[in-house]
């Protein structure tokens, strides 16, 4: 059975590492290049889908691997028009997979609302 908590939990989690890769993502410290609304909102969005696909996922796998196989997966769309400036590229899926992995472990254990179907 599907739990509102760790869908709820998992999906705050992912919206405030959205924030954290915004943070990140526009902290140029040579300030030349300034990131489009798009793109910023782009981040966003994607990472708080990444802690509802987490939340509302079934597969089953241990906790800690769900969380980094949600994390790749969900940052290969936001990676892929980035493969023309490859640190940035594997930064934004090695990135993923950490936030993937970090919304899990706070979802699973620090909160302790595992997946049902693990």
């Amino acid at each position: 059975m599907l739990s509102v908590k760790r869908v709820i939990i998992a999906t705050a989690c992912g919206f405030l590492f959205g924030l954290v890769c915004l943070g990140l993502a526009t902290s140029n410290p040579e300030g030349t290049e300034s990131l489009s609304l798009a793109i910023k909102l782009s981040i966003v969005i994607g990472r708080t889908m990444l802690g509802f696909m987490i939340g509302i996922s079934a597969l089953r796998l241990n906790w800690w691997l769900h969380g980094l196989v949600l994390g790749f997966i969900s940052s290969i769309p936001m990676a892929t028009p980035l493969l023309d400036q490859p640190s940035i590229f594997v930064g934004t899926l090695v990135m993923g997979v950490i936030y993937g992995f970090l919304t899990e472990w706070i979802t699973s254990k620090l909160f302790k609302s595992p997946s049902p179907f693990a």
